[in-house]
């Protein structure tokens, strides 16, 4: 082999092998040793993970905190370090780049890098808090200074598997009928949301009468207790319920883990009924596609488990933003929005640029209609000024980056009728189940109740193009929402003889907080806003004693990129004590909200759109409280609170913060309501009145409308 063979980079060797818990803390040491070139003088390595880990962030600056790191030449080479979030070629982005200065390397000799340094202190390295088969940690080499890395042929990989069972979780059917056996699926999970173990399911006798049940659930082996989502047992004619989760990557794109163990997550981890799977276009190569295509048919089972095939249109905000795009069945086309990391000469089909070539494309190309766009918010987001009633259905409101009610307004003050949708956009390999970890995501991912008679591709299919669909923030809520002339979800009725009554079934998987009907109000001069027609509480001021009280925030700074708001802060009580309290929408197990003492609370949180905060109980009724966070403070009396509050405004998208009292725990989880407006209360044209729910744990579920047009 000749001397200067590209592939005499050098060797690395990594202590850390075999199997490795998520979220433990450890020391990886990684030797790299020159190969035949060596290193010139100011030439570097590159150690990097991909963009989807949640490690801890290197740091160089302070031995007793976490993720110290430290480099050291065998020949005393002085060597620079710095990390940064984007340092290397998409998916391969977290970078910790090693230069050497003021020496050299030669054939032989040696940089050792230690990840979470001990010595100073530190804990160690905080590990990715997700499993992967295949944790890289890949090494590249500049040898000749001129910032041209090349990749070493076999870089480090070791196992990231599950830590103890902290969690139970019971999954059964939202709809059964009487007098049948129900199936309950059921799984533990670690203080990450990862499965331990294996899951198992349990055959429990139906119920004789109709009503709303929970199934009581004990592990005997961990003594951990669950109940299951609510079962909602009746006789009555209507569709199945049907939960899905159909927008997330896997790590042939930007995600973790093979798109097989993706699909098997999703139907043996997180047992939804319905899955997708959506790449960046620009990451798919044809042969993935081709993939894609042959993964899917395999997993699809009618009866069990729907999988759609599909990619996401990844354009610039500025050029249509955000899409995912699904057909019904294997063989549609790839139109990508750049071919930014794929070879530019790969497959003959036609680029779309931005949505208006998408749009064009995919009508001529699939005039048969079995090809759907939803618009969602990631990193980019969706513009909905561009928009196709034919193939853009519906509009995600929730995933794993936040809540985005605000694509609701966008799409009702343009006049589209769109159904409301939740998914993960998860990148960990959690479809399904998609905690946040320790990352930018804000959100437990969400998912879609689907209204449908059979669970296949068909009836599915049709659901979504009916708008017989509703979000939820991840929680199986059970919602039945209609008018008394038998109107659905997604139905367009006229208001021109009489206006209907509107009616919702909620049964939670929390104590509800509160329903809202809601319209988008366009009349008058004011500006045009979403409106709560009617707040349903099952309590009234009368039944508040003055002892509990929910302080939330919310919000984003703005729509795309740099969303996070810190809302790092605590609250003291005075004249009164905190008997207990509950943190709401704490994902993160590294951003917790502690108790300081009887009177005090601290917490470090974060909201990227979604809501958080903590439920107070106190010793007895009254007294103040004083809330400090980096974005606002407040003074509040316990029994003066009201059922409401008054929210403090913060700018940015939707940045609030507000305190109001909730009644005694343990309240019911279910409350039926109906609504009758009149018709001077609706815009001409379309009203779209949809129920908004809100539970007391944070989760919420939205309704996709009931169009009425006057």
């Amino acid at each position: 082999m000749p001397p200067f063979a590209s592939d005499d980079l050098g060797k690395v060797t990594c202590s850390l092998r075999g199997s490795v818990v998520a979220g433990s803390w450890q020391t990886c040491v990684l030797t790299y040793t020159a190969g035949f070139a060596g290193i010139d003088d100011t030439g570097s390595i590159k150690i990097v993970c991909r963009y989807a880990t949640d490690s801890g962030s290197p740091q160089f600056d302070e031995p007793s905190a976490p993720n110290y790191v430290t480099a050291v030449a065998s020949n005393g080479a002085h060597l620079a370090l710095r990390y940064d979030l984007k340092d290397n070629r998409r998916p391969w982005g977290k970078t910790i780049h090693i230069k050497v200065v003021q020496g050299y390397l030669k054939k032989g000799e040696t940089i050792t890098v230690t990840l979470g340094d001990a010595s100073g202190g530190s804990p160690g390295w905080r590990q990715q808090t997700f499993c992967e088969d295949t944790f890289e940690l890949k090494v590249l080499v500049d040898r000749y200074a001129t910032y041209v890395y090349e990749e070493l042929r076999r870089s480090p990989t070791y196992r990231i598997v599950p830590g103890e069972p902290m969690n139970l979780v019971a999954i059964a059917p939202s709809l059964a009928k009487p007098k049948r056996k129900i199936p309950v699926r059921v799984k533990c999970e670690d203080v990450w949301g990862n499965p331990v173990g294996k899951p198992w399911k349990i055959s429990e006798r139906g119920f004789v009468e109709p009503g709303t049940y929970r199934i009581p659930i004990v592990d005997e082996e961990t003594g951990l207790a669950t109940e299951t989502n609510p079962i909602v047992v009746s006789a009555e004619p209507g569709p199945q319920r049907f939960w899905a989760d159909i927008h997330g990557q896997s790590e042939e794109t930007i995600g973790t883990n093979s798109i097989d163990s993706y699909f098997r997550f999703a139907r043996d981890r997180a047992f939804v009924d319905v899955c997708g799977h959506q790449g960046n276009d620009f990451q798919i190569t044809d042969e993935f596609w081709q993939q894609i295509n042959e993964t899917t048919a395999r997993f699809n089972k009618p009866g069990r488990f729907v999988v759609f095939p599909g990619w996401e249109w990844s354009g610039n905000t500025g050029l249509g933003g955000d899409r995912n795009v699904f057909f019904k069945t294997e063989g549609g086309s790839l139109f990508r929005s750049s071919r930014a990391l794929v070879d530019r000469e790969t497959n003959s089909n036609l680029d779309a640029p931005n949505t208006a070539a998408l749009f064009d494309l995919l009508r001529k190309t699939h005039p048969d209609g079995d090809e759907m766009l939803v618009p969602h918010v990631g990193g980019r987001y969706a513009d909905l000024a561009s928009h196709s009633n034919q193939l853009e259905p519906v509009v995600e409101v929730h995933s794993a980056w936040g809540t985005f009610e605000w694509m609701l307004e966008d799409a009702f003050s343009r006049g589209y009728r769109i159904g409301i949708v939740a998914n993960s956009d998860g990148h960990k390999g959690r479809p399904g189940a998609s905690y946040p970890g320790a990352s930018t995501f804000g959100s437990y991912g969400g998912l879609t109740c689907v209204l449908a008679d059979q669970l296949t591709r068909d009836d599915i299919w049709n659901a979504y193009q009916s708008r017989r669909v509703y979000a939820t923030t991840g929680a199986r809520i059970f919602i039945d929402f209609s008018t008394d002339t038998g109107h659905q979800m997604g139905d367009v009725i006229s208001a021109k003889q009489s206006v209907p009554t509107f009616r919702v079934r909620v049964a939670g998987t929390a104590p509800i907080e509160r329903v809202e009907f809601r319209n988008y109000m366009r009349s008058g001069k004011s500006v045009p806003f979403m409106h709560a027609w009617k707040t349903v509480r099952n309590y009234s001021h009368h039944d508040l004693e003055g002892d509990r009280v929910k302080i939330v925030w919310q919000g984003a700074t703005v729509r795309g990129r740099g969303r996070q708001v810190n809302w790092d802060g605590g609250l003291v009580v005075k004249r009164n004590r905190i008997a207990s309290f509950q943190p709401l929408n704490f994902w993160n197990p590294e951003k917790r909200c502690e108790q300081i003492s009887d009177r005090e609370l601290k917490w470090q949180s974060l909201t990227t759109g979604g809501t958080a905060g903590v439920i107070l109980n106190l010793e007895k009724s009254g007294g103040t409280i004083d809330v400090k966070t980096t974005q606002a403070s407040l003074t509040v009396r316990a029994d003066q609170a009201g059922t409401r509050g008054e929210p403090i405004l913060l700018g940015g998208v939707g940045k609030q913060i507000q305190a109001y009292q909730l009644p005694p725990e343990d309240g019911s989880c279910e409350l039926t309501a109906e609504f009758q407006p009149m018709k001077q209360m609706l815009n001409k044209g379309d009203n779209p009145i949809h129920v908004c729910v809100v539970q007391e744990d944070g989760h919420m579920a939205w309704s996709s409308p009931i169009y009425l047009v006057r």
